[in-house]
């Protein structure tokens, strides 16, 4: 059994790192622990939401699969802070999380260049200091040209209900227990992390009239550039709040909580902590939100959003029936916290390939990240820059201007996370360059170049821009009395570009509705994408000057032998960090922190002296 990649796990991240690399018609060994979970949704089946959704998006720009599967399953569609700019609206979906899994397989099953293998990775095979295949459970061993782990939470799992722990990868799924060993063997380093879920609830045992319904869009945008097919919402939401009694009961057994009994050590994502963190966190509040999320057309199932826990069985059915309107709800499934093994990701290249064995990858939970989204996207990465290198081609490495996917491997491989890393909107300094409408127009002209977009696809998209950017230049000669536009006490006898009224913000492009015929007012998109780059128009020059001085630091590459130690006048915690982490380039450089800009000056000057160096050698 010989391949060019070997794909460990069939999550998001196994998923999309076993498909890209088939575009360049690469053969594929997706190897997972159970056949009928390709694709499962272990907690929340809900994709995207603020930043997250712009990350789905950019997957989609990539060539990658998540988006498409999420705008066949999804439910229930809604779009997140549109009472804000549109460059932090995040598009959201309820998935059926019974058909993400049957699709997601389905897709994987179908291609050509994809075999699939039930069977736990026990061991990964090394050639000097270069990775050359795995060993699985029943002995047999797998050779490839490159190996991408994607585990998630599998690596010797422990699931915690109340004091009671028994090994899981997640809930009725065994752990892998011996590959983290394996990979320490050649010296990367592992460390313990900390996740949960909420209980699931029989929702024919919902008394819905105590909540508030929470409906979808009436025009829900797809998560895909090229979704024909009408999105359309099939279920309701509902949003509640935890109460003072429910508060009492989870203070009473705090100590029959494995986080507050100290059998669980790890560290949790801090910003989605499970009920038992809320309470004593912010026990001033008098309730916290709650959410009743369906999880399938084919069941009753509903995903208690909000009420993350490991608490005791017994307690939970308490905190549920203390909630109004879940007096005689039926726990189907108790809420669980998870604690496995991740791998510190200062220990990877910027490409997701590991600093220490050559052709090894690691992508999702196991760098230390939390959310579909987020391992989707590191999947997909590791899965192209590993068919770059076998194709001995160039890597891709992006920019953090370029992408929310770029600013989390940035983060990852740079600064490192201590905690499940999750991706927000202020983690990204051009957060206005990084809109869910323009993904397609940053990132499909690299991809398509490099050979992961269908031509046809590419040009579909290209006529969208091209069509975009003239109905722009349109905008910026029609002129218009400002009063023909809104009721504005200004004197109606000066004519203004329609481009600079659009800037004002009582205006929207809609208020032209009636008055042009040049644009297509049923494209929400559209108007949306247009609107947003002429508004944001001042701001969106301002972070480009930016990009452009910044341009030299994040495209001096540091060599990989350049050595540390021989700088001086660093700081001596600059130089330990910098000799770990080993950055790519001088702007990774300056984001490690308690790097000075005094350090960056110091290396400059070093790094033009090796390079003059090497020149005469």
């Amino acid at each position: 059994m010989n391949y060019d990649i070997i794909v460990v796990g069939g999550g998001h991240a196994g998923i999309e790192a076993a498909n890209i690399p088939t575009k360049r018609k690469l053969k594929v060994l997706l190897i997972t622990s159970h056949l009928d979970l390709i694709g499962q949704m272990s907690c929340n089946p809900s994709i995207g939401g603020i930043a997250k959704g712009n990350i789905v998006r950019e997957i989609n720009a990539m060539g990658g699969l998540m988006a498409q599967i999420t705008d066949k399953a999804g439910i229930h569609f809604r779009m997140l802070n549109k009472s804000k700019g549109t460059a932090v609206w995040g598009n959201r979906a309820q998935a059926d999380k019974v058909l993400y899994r049957s699709i997601s397989k389905k897709i994987i099953e179908e291609n050509q260049y994809i075999d699939i293998l039930q069977a736990f990775v026990y061991h990964i095979m090394n050639d000097g200091k270069k990775c050359i295949g795995v060993i699985i459970d029943s002995g047999k061993k797998i050779y490839a040209k490159a190996v991408v782990l994607c585990m998630g939470t599998f690596l010797n799992g422990v699931a915690h209900i109340g004091l009671n722990e028994f090994p899981s990868g997640r809930t009725g799924e065994p752990p892998s227990i011996k590959l983290t060993d394996s990979i320490n063997e050649y010296g990367i380093k592992s460390g313990r992390l900390k996740t949960g879920t909420s209980p699931r609830i029989d929702g024919r045992t919902v008394d819905y009239s105590k909540w508030e319904i929470q409906g979808g869009d009436d025009n829900p945008w797809p998560f895909s550039f090229f979704t024909k097919e009408k999105i359309v919402n099939r279920v309701t939401c509902w949003t509640s709040r935890t109460n003072n009694e429910t508060h009492s009961i989870i203070k009473e057994n705090l100590s029959r909580s494995p986080l507050y009994s100290g059998k669980i050590k790890s560290i949790g994502p801090r910003y989605c902590p499970s009920i038992e963190d809320k309470i004593v966190k912010f026990g001033d509040r008098e309730g916290h939100s709650l959410f009743l999320e369906p999880e399938s057309l084919s069941n009753s199932e509903l995903y208690l959003n909000g009420l993350s826990t490991s608490l005791p069985y017994d307690v939970q059915e308490k905190m549920v029936h203390s909630i109004d309107g879940l007096e005689y709800a039926k726990i189907l499934r108790p809420g669980y916290g998870i604690e496995y093994d991740y791998f510190p990701p200062t220990q990877l290249k910027s490409t997701l390939e590991s600093k220490v064995v050559e052709n090894l990858y690691f992508a999702g939970q196991i760098n230390g990240t939390s959310g579909y989204e987020e391992a989707a996207c590191q999947g997909l990465i590791a899965g192209v820059n590993a068919s770059q290198k076998i194709l001995n081609e160039n890597e891709i490495i992006l920019k953090r201007d370029s992408s929310y996917a770029a600013v989390l491997i940035d983060d990852l491989v740079t600064k490192g996370t201590e905690e499940p890393y999750r991706m927000f909107t202020s983690r990204a300094e051009y957060r206005i360059l990084l809109r869910q409408d323009n993904s397609d127009e940053r990132l499909m002209p690299l991809f398509y170049k490099c050979g992961y977009i269908d031509k046809e696809k590419y040009e579909l998209r290209e006529n969208e821009w091209h069509k975009r950017k003239t109905i722009t230049e349109v905008m910026k000669s029609r002129l218009f009395y400002i009063n023909e536009i809104c009721n504005n006490k200004e004197e109606s006898t000066q004519k203004y570009k329609m481009s600079e009224l659009l800037k004002r913000p009582e205006i929207s492009l809609t208020d032209f509705k009636n008055h042009v015929d040049f644009i297509d007012f049923s494209d929400e998109m559209l108007v949306v994408s247009i609107e947003s780059d002429i508004k944001y128009e001042g701001f969106i020059s301002k972070q480009k000057d930016e990009i452009e001085r910044n341009e030299k630091l994040e495209s001096t590459v540091i060599p990989d032998e350049f050595d540390y130690d021989s700088v001086k006048g660093l700081l001596n915690e600059s130089r330990i960090k910098m000799q770990n982490i080993r950055p790519y380039t001088l702007g990774q450089a300056s984001r490690i922190p308690g790097v000075t800009p005094a350090d960056i000056s110091i290396l400059t000057m070093h790094l033009i002296k090796f390079r003059h160096l090497k020149s005469f050698t």
